[in-house]
């Protein structure tokens, strides 16, 4: 509810902007980028999101090893618990709430140690991108770039989106010369 607000707020600030520029010059040149789309297409992006594959998948695989000792844990309590001694089963009680908060503390660390390191890499790709874009609007003439991604732009002409031409862009600053 407080996001849509804030977009609703944005996208009025963002259109009263657009008002005034429109009653001053009588015609503003806008183009628009899909940042998301540059980060799926883009060399660097296909980097960032398999490293966090990787990381993800890296981490699911000790999740499921700490499950595995967990239902095992389990089941030897289930199983042998009424042949064990008082001792063996508050041991094993134990053993078995220290793999469940080692567990639940990996997952919390996992998913933070996830987000940082998508901010970092996200935020890199955007400060490669952001002087890319600068210089196509600047080459175009262009009075405002819009991010489709983040601006709740409903409509658009496709002949301003920029996207394809930033990605190319990009790419070829990270592709080495032949």
């Amino acid at each position: 509810m407080q996001k849509r607000l804030m977009t609703m707020v944005l996208l009025a600030a963002v259109m009263v902007v657009m008002c005034s520029l429109l009653v001053q010059a009588q015609t503003i040149k806008v183009g628009v980028v899909n940042s998301q789309e540059i980060l799926e297409k883009s060399i660097e992006g296909k980097k960032a999101i398999a490293q966090l594959e990787e990381k993800n998948r890296k981490t699911q695989q000790d999740l499921a090893k700490l499950d595995d000792q967990i239902r095992q844990l389990e089941t030897k309590l289930n199983t042998q618990g009424l042949t064990m001694t008082q001792e063996a089963v508050i041991s094993l009680s134990a053993d078995l709430d220290r793999k469940r908060t080692e567990r639940q503390r990996m997952a919390e660390d996992a998913t933070k140690d996830m987000q940082e390191l998508q901010q970092r890499l996200y935020l890199k790709i955007q400060n490669e991108v952001m002087p890319i874009i600068n210089k196509l609007g600047q080459e175009k003439g262009l009075d405002l770039i819009l991010d489709l991604r983040a601006s709740g732009v409903l409509y658009f002409n496709p002949v301003v989106d920029l996207t394809s031409e930033v990605i190319r862009r990009y790419d070829a600053t990270k592709t080495p010369a032949k």
